[in-house]
């Protein structure tokens, strides 16, 4: 079988173990790692430029919860989820590994692992996908393995 011509276009039966779906890239302002930070993750070192350079990270950093709402949202803007997301049943293995801050421009790379027909609805099938979120210099800031509730092609 040929891979859909656009991402928008794939169904289950197109994650097949290997392939990668790259996104289009993200620039994390200040101002967006406060605001999150205010809402969801209200520490110093999110919230404070001043009191989080004083800090570990001598630094503003994002919110690694924040990383992961970017990673997912670079993930989707690909198109890749349109025609045959059924959701997800979570994530493992999230790891946080450099600190993202503001500047820095993300993008995510995410891998088909493993892809398995569900054995009680043949309507679907379940994709584990390995996310890697990378910054500016190509060094990776987060890690996590997802699995993806995915229509087979009608």
């Amino acid at each position: 079988m040929s891979e859909p011509a656009h991402p928008r276009d794939m169904y289950f039966e197109d994650y097949t173990p290997g392939r990668e779906i790259r996104t289009a890239g993200v620039t994390v302002t200040e101002a967006a790692i406060i605001d999150f930070a205010l809402s969801f993750d209200p520490q110093p070192f999110h919230l404070d430029a001043e009191a989080a350079r004083a800090g570990i990270f001598g630094g503003l950093i994002a919110s690694g919860f924040h990383t992961m709402a970017l990673t997912f949202r670079m993930f989707a803007d690909t198109g890749a989820l349109a025609a045959a997301s059924l959701g997800s049943p979570g994530i493992d293995e999230v790891r946080w590994l450099r600190p993202v801050r503001p500047g820095d421009t993300l993008t995510a790379v995410v891998q088909v692992l493993d892809a398995r027909p569900s054995t009680s609805k043949p309507d679907r099938g379940i994709a584990t996908c390995r996310y890697t979120t990378l910054n500016q210099r190509g060094e990776a800031v987060m890690t996590m393995v997802s699995k993806q509730l995915l229509r087979r092609r009608p």
